[in-house]
Parts: structure tokens; sequence; C-alpha cells
């Protein structure tokens, strides 16, 4: 097959990690006899020295315009004033926002041989596999009305937490139909005790659970959430949740797998291409050095692979090389090793059937 693919290296160490997951897709396609088109535009940072704003109406057309669009990092310390006008992490909003995807999925797969890399004691995360599914489009991120103003002498800010129905029940439908091919159980994570959202959001949830009898559906408050994905994650197998909520609890998750570096994401919509990126940040202390863990990169690759290209072989094949990888002992950095970025990707391409 043919198909074209936007790369957004972004800043920090993110241009070293979508390098190595390139590499990967390149292998993949030469193996598989598929022809990849890759286009490397800015975005981010970089993207606010180069041209003054974090996505340009030009980066947002071209990603528009392909089939599947890979994502490094954004931000870093040059960028970081609160009171700047114009800050990375608006064009990573502003993409999510134009392309429409409204669903973040973060797998959590703890592998046999990382188990002693993680702080949470072995016997806890022995075989656990979540799969979180993160609102992303709706929510404190993005709702109106959002700004400060000073007043008698008192300075305010407000952000504004707001979901319509049809955003729930989108993001929820997808955690339904993921979880019949997993395990069979949702459970949906709110603050219904106390936010308005949380409570149409559980009355939404509920209504989906009635037309999928199949799956079990549990609702759970997020703060009970945060403490069990440490103490009981083996008992979450698909876990939906609002744009906040999601975005903290699976950074939170990342430490039962053993390192932030590991874990991939894929944001998708109703159509269009869809969005590609590691959870980990720019990292900005190790970028330029070649020591970042690429696979979290790689493993978005795969997933590229397997929901925009609809090549469920090629994604397999990828996730199968980097567990083999990892059970040969193929080590980064932080997780113990030795081995540098590009080593790392080495490994899993020299493995790739």
């Amino acid at each position: 097959m043919q198909a074209s693919i936007v790369v957004l290296g972004g800043d920090g160490i993110g241009p070293e990690v979508t390098a190595e997951a390139v590499r990967v897709l390149r292998a993949v396609a030469r193996r598989g006899g598929h022809l990849f088109r890759f286009a490397e535009h800015p975005m981010g940072g970089c993207s606010i020295d180069r041209y003054g704003m974090a996505l340009t109406d030009e980066v947002l057309a071209a990603c528009r315009a392909s089939e599947a669009v890979l994502l490094g990092a954004v931000g870093g310390p040059k960028w970081d004033d609160p009171a700047a006008r114009v800050r990375p992490e608006q064009g990573l909003l502003g993409l999510r926002k134009g392309l429409g995807v409204f669903a973040n999925l973060r797998p959590v797969r703890v592998h046999p041989r990382l188990v002693d890399a993680s702080p949470v004691k072995p016997e806890r995360i022995a075989g656990v596999d979540i799969l979180v599914i993160r609102e992303l489009t709706g929510g404190l991120y993005f709702g109106q009305p959002k700004g400060r103003e000073r007043k008698e002498g008192r300075e305010r800010a407000v952000d504004t937490l707001e979901y319509q129905d049809f955003e729930i029940r989108r993001v929820v439908e997808l955690a339904f139909r993921l979880a019949a091919a997993r395990r069979g159980k949702v459970t949906s994570v709110d603050k219904a005790n106390v936010l308005e959202s949380s409570r149409l959001w559980r009355q939404v949830a509920t209504e989906v659970g009635r037309a999928h009898p199949q799956v079990t559906l549990e609702h759970m408050l997020v703060d009970t959430a945060s403490m069990r994905l440490v103490s009981s994650p083996k008992a979450f197998d698909v876990l939906v949740t609002e744009n906040m909520f999601g975005d903290i609890l699976t950074d939170e998750a990342s430490v039962l797998a053993g390192s932030m570096g590991l874990l991939p994401s894929a944001s998708l919509g109703d159509s269009g291409p869809g969005l590609y990126e590691p959870i980990h940040g720019s990292a900005p202390d190790i970028a330029g050095q070649g020591v970042a863990n690429p696979l979290g990169t790689i493993l978005s690759a795969a997933m590229l692979l397997r929901y925009s290209l609809r090549l469920e072989e090629e994604a397999s094949a990828v996730e199968r090389a980097v567990d083999e990888a990892i059970e040969a002992g193929a080590r980064t950095a932080d997780l113990g090793g030795k081995l540098s970025t590009r080593e790392m990707a080495d490994e899993v391409i020299g493995r790739l059937r």
C-alpha cells in the first residue's frame, strides 16, 4: 500500500525518538512491499521560534491531507513562561482539535522482564494489561470562558470544565467496542460526587452500558481510581475518562510499566488521519544526548500501522519485535541499561519479521 505520513518531531528528545520510529516504519515498508512517504514539519516550540506560532495553518493542512501523523513531544524550559502569549502546548491542543481526534488510546502493559523496573511490588503488576481511553477534545483544556483578569487589585483566573452529551457518548461507545474484544470490562472514571459535568458523564456512560450488556460496566471516582491503579492494577481492563483525569492517570500508570518511555498512544476520530505519539514529554534534560528510550514512539508507530493504515500483521510484527528486544535484555538508560536511542531501535529492526 501507499501512505503519506506527517512527522512532527517537535522539541527536546522528540526529533530523536521520531527519527527511530521512522526507521522502523521504513523497515516495515521494505519488508512488506509498501510505500510510505514521510514529510517533516515543525510544531511546538521550534515552530514558535520560526513562525511565532506553535502550529501554522500550513502544517495543520498537511496533517489533514495525510493518512497519519507521528508526533514526538513539545515544550521545554525555553518556552515555559506562564505569562507567554504563545506556548508550545497550544500547538498540540490545536492539532487535536483540528484533526477531530476525540479519543486517546493509551495501552499500559507490563512486560514480564520489566516487572522489577517498576517501584510497585512485582506481585501487584505482573500481568497488568490496561487500555486507558481519554477523551481528548473537551473538558478543562478546551472549555470557555478561559482567561485571567485583574479586578480591584486581585488577580483572577478562570478555566471551564464543559462537556456535551455527544462528546461523552462517542468516547464511551468506543470504550465498550474495544472492551468487547478484550476482557469485557469497562471502568468509567469521574468525580460525580462533586462535578455536574461528571454527573452527566456517569448518566451517559450508564445509558451506553445498557446497550452493551455483554460488557461489564463499573463507575469509579477518580481519587479511588488513582489509588487502585497502584494497589490493584490487574483489576482494570478498559478505563475511560475525561480529558484532564486521563492525562494525570496515564502518567501515574506509566510507573507500572517501569518507564514513561515505554508507553505509546493513538488519538483517533470518526474519520481522517490519526495522531500517534508517546505519552512522555520533551525531556529537555537529556535532549541531544542520544539516550532517550524510543520504544514508546516505536510502539506508537505500531498503532499507526494498525489503526490508520489497517496493517494488522505489520503492527503485530513491530510489537513482537519490541517484546523480543526487551526479552533479550535490550535496555536504554531509563531501564537501567546502556543502549543509545539508535541502538535500541536497531535491536527492534533486527527482530522484524
